[in-house]
Order: structure tokens, then C-alpha cells, then sequence
């Protein structure tokens, strides 16, 4: 069974609260295509990507900014965000981002991936989630809807089985930029020498 596959132990420890009344973006709005960027870029950079994942905060922490001011910002490049959870804490913190809508997601990306350690190391993970969750303006009501949300979590899930077997993901983060992959949080030089290539090849 897959890494990213939420068991079952983690399972009963979140989502223990009964379903409450949503006021949560709708499905259809949580499941759709994170991405920054202009639709019209070049260039498409995807990131497949865990928020338990202490590399996969180095980026977002030390890399994304530059390749953002550079490339994303100047309408060279879009990037797209893909979740690839590792584990039951993960795949709950993807359905919390995605429970905020496309406006607030990748302000929750960037909450989750900065409090990476109080909530993934924390002896209630759901009372530090649920705290991530009002900071970005959901509810604690909304919070325990958008975990018994099964139509999302398995959306999530079946998203990431098929990147698994379509692309060969099976660690985080992982990155394919027009075709060429890139494992690893690797320095920005590394992710500047593949997007000038594809650059290069769109001129």
C-alpha cells in the first residue's frame, strides 16, 4: 500500500468530531487546479508535494521565493501544485487548504508549510490544525465538515495514486518542469538551468 495512503490509527484520531453543517467552498471549487502564475506562460512547472514534508517546507521556504520573483511573477512560468500526501497528517492538511477555496489556497500553503512542525510533531495535531483553519478564516464548525469530507479526501488520494502511476511519483517533492523531473529540494540554481532550457526551447 502506498505511503500516502491515510491509515487507519490517524484516521480515528482526526476525524473522531461527528459531521457538522459545511460552509466551506464547495467541492467542486476544492478539487480544482491550485496554480500561480499566468494561464499563458510558457513555461508549467508542477510540484507534487506533502505538508508533512521538512523538504518540501525548505522549498517553499528557501527556493519558491526566487523562482517566483523571477519567473512566476514576470509571467514566464505557472506553477501548479499537486498534492502528494505522505501520511494521514498530510492528507489532512490538504483537504483543510483545499476546504478554504482557490483565493486563500496557497496563503494556507504557505501557514502550513511555516507551522510544519508545531502541527505535524504536536501530541493533538487536530487542536493545531483546527488552529491553522481559523487563522485562514475557517470555522471550527467548517473545520470538523472539511474532515469527514470524503468526496475531497478521496479525490485527493485517487490524485495521487495516479501521479504514482503515470509519472513515477513516489516521494516529495517532486517536480516536472515540461517534461523533465526534478526530485529533491535542490537549490534554485537547479530549477533555473531546466526552466531556461525550456525557455529556450518556447522561443
Amino acid at each position: 500500500m502506498s505511503r500516502f495512503v491515510l491509515g487507519i490509527g490517524i484516521l480515528a484520531l482526526l476525524l473522531a468530531a461527528p459531521p457538522a453543517a459545511a460552509g466551506i467552498v464547495p467541492l467542486e471549487d476544492a478539487v480544482a487546479e491550485m496554480a500561480m502564475g499566468r494561464d499563458d506562460a510558457p513555461v508549467t512547472m508542477i510540484e507534487y508535494s506533502s505538508l508533512a514534508c521538512s523538504h518540501c517546507a525548505a522549498f517553499h521556504r528557501d527556493v519558491l521565493p526566487k523562482i517566483k520573483e523571477t519567473y512566476i511573477d514576470t509571467g514566464k512560468v505557472r506553477l501548479v501544485y499537486r498534492d502528494f500526501p505522505l501520511g494521514g497528517l498530510a492528507l489532512v492538511a490538504a483537504m483543510v487548504a483545499r476546504c478554504g477555496g482557490r483565493q486563500k489556497y496557497f496563503g494556507f500553503i504557505e501557514v502550513l508549510f511555516r507551522s510544519q512542525a508545531q502541527w505535524s510533531r504536536s501530541d493533538n495535531p487536530r487542536r493545531e490544525l483546527a488552529r491553522v483553519a481559523r487563522f485562514g478564516g475557517i470555522s471550527q464548525t467548517d473545520f470538523e465538515a472539511c474532515l469527514v469530507n470524503e468526496p475531497l479526501m478521496t479525490d485527493i488520494r485517487e490524485r495521487a495514486a495516479d501521479a504514482q502511476q503515470k509519472f513515477g511519483i513516489d516521494s516529495t517533492p517532486t517536480f516536472i518542469i515540461e517534461g523533465e523531473k526534478i526530485v529533491g529540494a535542490r537549490p534554485f540554481e537547479d530549477f533555473r538551468d531546466v526552466i531556461e532550457k525550456a525557455l529556450e526551447k518556447k522561443r
